[in-house]
């Protein structure tokens, strides 16, 4: 508690919009800490930690509350569900703070809440748990390995059994532990307008760690700082919060003096910004997305960002657009996927996706493609990207591609790093994996137009 901020409150309130409203996660905290910017570091940094913690866990959570309940996840009034939640997560992970007072702030907030009847129920729950907790008996690893994964890892069975069919369970379980661990932001230096020293100095004499990506030599990793927005290398546009993965798209892309590039799903713009960034100045980057607060979110990045030769554009990808046919020397298509690969960053992802979510989005996917394929001059570039893991969305839909229009997959070893160098890239496409590779989980591809 802060002066006249409950912070257990507001934390109760994100997780009410995350798992009843189905708002995403990392959108509703974001806005959360700068509707509360005033509060102490430490405090946002409580507010950020039970909430993505508990997010992380849920699985496991709710798996611990059934241990100590007569009634079941599913059954229980939505609020009471995500009190008891993330009052689990601070009992089993926050050490530093008592049980006891877990336990009564939880039961003071489901009477403040209109629970009254129901303050019994949690401080039976939530005490037995604090007493029992070590003697609690988890899934065996070799008797139900997906089980043992699954509450482990708070990770859905269905999407681990689609990952055992491709990787090794040792694989498949150093993902699943990539998306337990904190990591630093990662942000591209925009060398172009500011050298490299200057961006960085700036950013460690306001408090910043800086490191080295070893991927790529002006991507950084940052952390230590207050305030992301604040920091003058990002007011002054000087720096580009991005993953490394998503900065290799415009790598393999390698685009050419003067190219015209078409992306037909570009929002946020990060990959649109880092192409216009290498075209220096030359050339046209059209972003479009078909959501007009999106574009004009995209509009207002480019203006902040001073970049001359890019727009914002509203269009649907998946609309045959007659103006643009045989336009671009590139198109990218970053399509809309499961997201599955960036699940350390937005951990609700793994709740609100499942195997039929997925299929419609595999159809979604192919029809943007095979409309965007058309914007592709003969000789010129394709480049498909998602940010999941899995052959249904990103091998199967390159062999539909490649089965269905006049194009070739083209090595992209000349344009990564060597350590991401390998069979399949040298082929034309490669799968990052988080916690194999240090990158978010990532596909990327090259297909060449053929002369026609």
């Amino acid at each position: 508690m802060t002066g006249t901020v409950n912070l257990r409150e507001v934390i109760l309130g994100i997780l009410m919009e995350v798992t009843e409203g189905e708002a995403y996660s990392h959108i509703v905290l974001r806005d959360t800490l700068e509707k509360y910017q005033y509060l102490p570091k430490r405090d946002r940094a409580f507010v950020s930690r039970v909430t993505e913690g508990t997010l992380e866990n849920l699985i496991q959570i709710d798996y611990i509350i059934e241990c100590f309940s007569k009634v079941p996840i599913h059954n229980m009034k939505p609020l009471i569900r995500n009190l008891l939640r993330m009052s689990i997560y601070q009992l089993k992970y926050m050490d530093a703070i008592p049980d006891s007072a877990v336990v009564n702030e939880a039961v003071r907030l489901a009477q403040k809440r209109g629970f009254y009847n129901l303050k019994g129920f949690v401080n039976g729950v939530l005490r037995a748990a604090a007493r029992e907790m070590d003697e609690i008996v988890y899934p065996s690893r070799t008797e139900d390995p997906v089980e043992y994964l699954s509450v482990s890892y708070s990770m859905p069975q269905w999407i681990l059994r689609k990952w055992l069919d491709q990787f090794s369970f040792e694989e498949v379980e150093r993902i699943c532990e990539s998306f337990r661990q904190e990591s630093p932001v990662t942000v591209r230096l925009r060398t172009d307008r500011v050298s490299r020293e200057e961006i960085i100095a700036s950013m460690k004499e306001e408090g910043c760690v800086v490191t080295q990506h070893p991927y790529l030599d002006y991507a950084v990793r940052i952390s230590g700082y207050n305030y992301l927005q604040a920091l003058t290398a990002f007011r002054q546009g000087w720096i580009y919060v991005q993953d490394v993965s998503s900065m290799l798209v415009a790598e393999i892309a390698a685009p050419n003096w003067g190219d015209y590039i078409i992306d037909v799903c570009a929002a946020p713009g990060g990959k649109s910004t880092h192409l216009a960034d290498k075209l220096k100045g030359s050339g046209y980057v059209e972003a479009r997305d078909k959501s007009e607060d999106k574009v004009e979110r995209m509009q207002e990045n480019i203006d902040r960002l001073g970049i001359i030769n890019m727009v914002a554009a509203l269009r649907d990808a998946a609309a045959f657009d007659q103006e643009s046919f045989h336009k671009a020397d590139i198109v990218l298509c970053d399509v809309p996927c499961s997201g599955l690969g960036v699940i350390g960053k937005k951990q609700d992802i793994r709740y609100r996706m499942n195997a039929t979510r997925q299929e419609e989005l595999i159809r979604i996917q192919r029809r943007i493609l095979s409309v965007s394929q058309n914007y592709v001059k003969p000789g010129g570039v394709l480049i498909y990207s998602t940010c999941t893991i899995g052959m249904d969305e990103n091998q199967m839909n390159l062999k539909y591609f490649l089965d269905n229009f006049p194009f070739h997959l083209e090595s992209i070893d000349r344009y990564l790093p060597e350590q991401l160098r390998c069979r399949t890239s040298a082929g034309g496409y490669l799968q990052l994996l988080p916690g194999i590779h240090e990158t978010d989980g990532f596909f990327l591809a090259r297909l060449k137009r053929n002369h026609e």
